[in-house]
């Protein structure tokens, strides 16, 4: 697949204006066609990485006893560690499956804006993570990642905003405060092909406004559905995240840009499709109370949104407890 979209951030902040808006047509048309592409130069640094890979690797492979003293005190609550079984996410889509096989570390913002009394906000989204007490470091790790990739997806929402003919600022007040979250997954080795049907993350589409996405190098198995209705394979790009758009930001452009239906299948057992893998997604999330509506560069002379206004927090809540098995 070497005809995966790449876009070189670093360049992107260094350009001039007209390059500016020249690479934002490019990640217009990406947007319009997958809203999937990949970021280098992103500015992270490797030890940031490699540091929250090693804590992720090391709690998943601890005992079950010890993974399950982190885990979510009941179904629904967002944070802390949900075991193999937990979810199916093709729920959220209205599509009955069986439970996703894999196990996950979940965590949401680092502290709660000052002054916020919003029950729902901070009995959700702010709801406090569930630390596991081993391996040591794993606190420190996973926030330093989480503060790097909330950054990063603050820059990438400024490319978005020149690529929709907007101020490069527009985004900002938007995510003042953003209620991401970040997933740790581990899809464990198997013993044999699953049933008819299991797989390793149901077909969905993200519920926010993007995803920065750190698979497992030479991984397989994430694929794409395309606008002709066939599934295509992404591969991990060296150096490199995969960013996808989420459905808010479909319902913002009035479905300019496009939150793609993707899965992780097990791909043959010859190809590795029984061997364990892992990755880490940050799922970006506008403000709690940021009102999602349809952008006027979005809309031509005459046109009607297709969605009704909605709020950020309560939106999301909806989603992802659609999801709990």
């Amino acid at each position: 697949m070497s005809d995966f979209p790449v876009i070189d951030l670093a360049g992107f902040e260094a350009a001039d204006p007209d390059k500016k808006r020249q690479m934002g047509r490019e990640v217009d048309r990406i947007c319009r066609a997958s809203g999937f592409l990949a970021v280098v130069n992103h500015g992270i640094s490797d030890e940031t990485i490699a540091n929250v890979w090693a804590a992720a690797r090391a709690f998943f492979d601890l005992p079950y006893d010890l993974k399950d003293q982190a885990r979510a005190p009941y179904p629904g609550y967002p944070y802390g560690y949900l075991g193999p079984g937990a979810e199916a996410l093709a729920r959220s889509k209205g599509v009955e499956s069986p439970p996703d096989l894999k196990e996950s570390f979940n965590g949401g913002p680092l502290s709660a804006p000052e002054g916020l009394t919003d029950e729902e906000a901070l009995n959700f989204c702010y709801a406090p993570t569930i630390w596991p007490r081993d391996p040591q470091g794993f606190r420190g790790d996973w926030e330093a990642y989480y503060t790097a990739v909330t950054d990063l997806a603050a820059r990438i929402m400024r490319v978005f905003a020149v690529a929709l003919d907007l101020d490069e600022a527009y985004f900002e007040p938007f995510i003042a405060n953003p209620i991401s979250a970040l997933r740790a997954l581990n899809y464990p080795e198997l013993a044999a092909p699953p049933p008819e049907g299991q797989l390793r993350a149901g077909a969905h589409t993200d519920y926010g406004s993007l995803t920065i996405l750190l698979p497992q190098p030479g991984s397989r198995g994430l694929e794409i559905l395309t606008p002709e209705g066939a599934w295509r394979e992404v591969p991990p790009v060296d150096g490199a995240f995969v960013i996808n758009i989420g459905d808010l930001m479909a319902r913002w452009t009035n479905d300019r840009w496009v939150s793609t239906l993707h899965r992780v299948v097990n791909v043959p057992p010859d190809q590795g499709g029984l061997d364990r893998r892992q990755s880490l997604a940050f799922f970006h999330q506008p403000d709690w109370f940021a009102a999602i509506e349809t952008l006027p560069s979005c809309l031509a002379a005459g046109e009607t949104p297709t969605y009704e206004p909605v709020l950020s927090g309560p939106y999301l809540m909806g989603k992802f407890r659609k999801t709990v098995v």
